[in-house]
């Protein structure tokens, strides 16, 4: 029986859940999204890792408010590299993030309140898996999608987003597990300062590789996608990266995962990859 691994990204935890239930319904979601990209039998399993990274305190309708001091830094860093118009001699530093972000909303005909949102709520997590090397936080969720991909003789890892950044931590982790592909949905993997250099192992001379148990990893991005930044950054950042597809996924919600995954350039690498058992006389239909 083939198996995925799903490794989901920010936005997913499910409080009143227990890991198991949400990593269940997770799985399920999935399933569904990609069941059409899919042989039979195949099985669909998310690793579900939310519970470690959410941190207490009233975040604000928006979750822009009282930012920890980290990740509002990383947000910075963030809008620098999207070319704000400058505004006096320091430019976009100058720009209260509200404004900086509305103006991205504007620039990208988006919800100023979902942008806002989303961009809350990403660098929020990313900083609190980020934030130390040895934090308990990333340790834990690196080693909850170490422990998915060892138990459940995974033949293929689809990572978004955040979780692409966890699970390259984690197949270097467990180098001695075997994985056919992996395949990264607008990864932030490149993203300068933010994520990039703090990653572990860390990269060598300014290069990340393809962890060593990987047969084939293909990274699929948004043009638009916010935080799958520098385009075409995964490729150039990391060797071993066999496709780096830039296409679009969709008008307006572009990181969403439900839209990554069913996507036509996901579908194209699923297909090829399946190829056999789809071709199988089991999956053939017989003549009349």
């Amino acid at each position: 029986m083939s198996r995925i691994i799903g490794v989901h990204g920010v936005g997913n935890h499910r409080p009143g859940e227990t890991p198991e239930q949400a990593g269940r319904a997770l799985s399920a979601i999935w399933q569904r999204h990609l069941s059409d990209h899919l042989p039979e039998p195949c099985v669909v399993e998310v690793a579900y890792y939310a519970d470690h990274l959410r941190t207490a305190g009233k975040q604000g309708t928006d979750g822009l408010d009282n930012l920890p001091e980290d990740a509002e830094q990383m947000l910075r860093t963030w809008l620098e590299s999207l070319d704000l118009p400058v505004q006096g001699r320091q430019g976009w530093g100058t720009w209260p993030i509200r404004q900086a972000l509305a103006w991205v909303a504007e620039r990208r005909r988006l919800s100023p309140r979902l942008v806002n949102l989303f961009v809350a709520t990403f660098f929020r997590e990313v900083a609190t898996y980020l934030g130390r090397t040895e934090d308990p936080a990333r340790t834990a969720a690196r080693d909850r999608v170490v422990r998915a991909i060892r138990e459940k003789e995974t033949n293929v890892v689809i990572a978004h987003s955040l979780g692409s950044v966890v699970t390259y931590e984690a197949l270097w982790a467990c180098k001695d597990v075997q994985v056919d592909l992996l395949i990264t949905l607008g990864s932030p993997l490149a993203l300068p300062h933010a994520v990039f250099p703090r990653l572990r192992p860390a990269p060598a001379d300014d290069l990340g590789a393809r962890p060593p148990g990987v047969a084939r990893w293909v990274n699929i991005a948004d043009p638009g996608d916010l935080v799958a930044v520098p385009r075409f950054g995964v490729s150039r950042r990391f060797s071993g990266v066999d496709v780096d597809e830039h296409s679009v996924v969709h008008a307006f919600d572009f990181h969403l995962a439900a839209n990554y995954l069913a996507c036509d350039a996901l579908a194209s690498v699923l297909s090829e990859h399946f190829r056999p058992a789809w071709n199988s006389p089991a999956k053939r239909m017989s003549p009349p």
